[in-house]
């Protein structure tokens, strides 16, 4: 059993108090008047008693259905779709090529913003990568803190190198550690894997055993671009890089063996077709245990309650024909 407001218990105490005292006229004693033949006091005294019981009753019931009781009968499963996504962004200096406008990070981090405002019911996870991979973001759905961390995403923290292989391992782990059924990696990079412990094959061949799709995007033109690398007297000056140097090959690779897809974004526009593409991912459910319904009590109490209360008034009235 289960109370809701238990403290409204001390209502029903005060009532009993102030009717017993008017009852028994503590404070100003009634007359008595009788119609009829007179009973005999002892048989006076009984009925007197027995209404006075019957109403303390009555008032007990009130009070206890002021507490609203109820009685938990089981647990409804409450649903709701969801899928668990991380993020996995290249942040190497490439991607500061200024083949997309201003550069391929910050187009990316625009797009991915957008991506993550079109899934509120999803969580999201972020994992940035460069020579080293660091977990950015665990998962989550509150969209102001995933808006904030990415907006805070640079280059030239996590070292130099391209570590793909590292990355994805990461974020497989990560999803295999939530309870969510439908799990899914979105992997965006512009380079070749060159560093790490795991290859990126590897890491898929982990994916794909524990069931979690990657999704990959290259991101980059095919014509050259060119990387800020320093002020000068005269300015900025630039680096370039030759275009198309992206591994499709591996990218392609990783997304057929994990049941998902791979894409190339050579600009904005294209990126943006490509995250509306995973967007219409099949959403699955989840069942959370946090919904209990109960069989409320109340009711029966007060109905009781007010049917004896009412009933000791009437026979104080009319049988014991009480007036002041």
């Amino acid at each position: 059993m289960e109370f809701k407001y238990e403290y409204l218990f001390l209502l029903g105490v005060i009532l009993a108090i102030v009717w017993s005292l008017d009852f028994w006229k503590v404070v100003s004693p009634s007359k008595l008047l009788y119609i009829k033949k007179a009973t005999s006091s002892q048989l006076g005294t009984l009925i007197r008693i027995i209404v006075y019981i019957i109403g303390i009753i009555g008032i007990g019931y009130l009070s206890y259905s002021l507490t609203f009781p109820r009685k938990p009968l089981s647990f409804s499963p409450n649903t709701k779709e969801v899928n668990d996504i991380f993020l996995v962004i290249d942040v190497s200096r490439s991607m500061l090529a200024e083949d997309l406008s201003p550069n391929r990070l910050e187009v990316a981090k625009k797009k991915l913003r957008e991506f993550a405002a079109l899934r509120p019911k999803d969580r999201i996870g972020i994992i940035v990568f460069s020579e080293k991979v660091f977990t950015l973001l665990p998962l989550t759905t509150d969209a102001n803190l995933i808006n904030k961390v990415m907006g805070q995403i640079s280059v030239g923290q996590l070292g130099s190198g391209t570590n793909i292989g590292d990355a994805l391992g990461l974020a497989v782990a990560r999803a295999d550690a939530s309870e969510t059924k439908n799990k899914i990696i979105v992997l965006l990079t512009d380079g070749v894997n060159n560093v790490g412990t795991l290859t990126p094959i590897e890491s898929a061949e982990k994916a794909k055993e524990f069931g979690i799709k990657v999704y990959t995007i290259g991101l980059g033109s095919d014509r050259d671009a060119r990387i800020p690398v320093g002020k000068g007297l005269f300015g900025t000056h630039y680096q370039r890089i030759p275009g198309g140097s992206i591994d499709m090959k591996t990218l392609e690779d990783i997304s057929k063996m994990t049941g998902g897809m791979s894409f190339r974004a050579q600009d904005e526009n294209s990126l943006k077709d490509i995250l509306v593409e995973i967007e219409k991912l099949e959403r699955t459910e989840i069942k959370v245990q946090s919904q209990i319904v109960y069989k409320e009590l109340y009711y029966e109490y007060l109905f009781l309650g007010f049917l004896l209360f009412v009933s000791a008034e009437l026979a104080k009235r009319f049988v014991l024909r009480e007036v002041v």
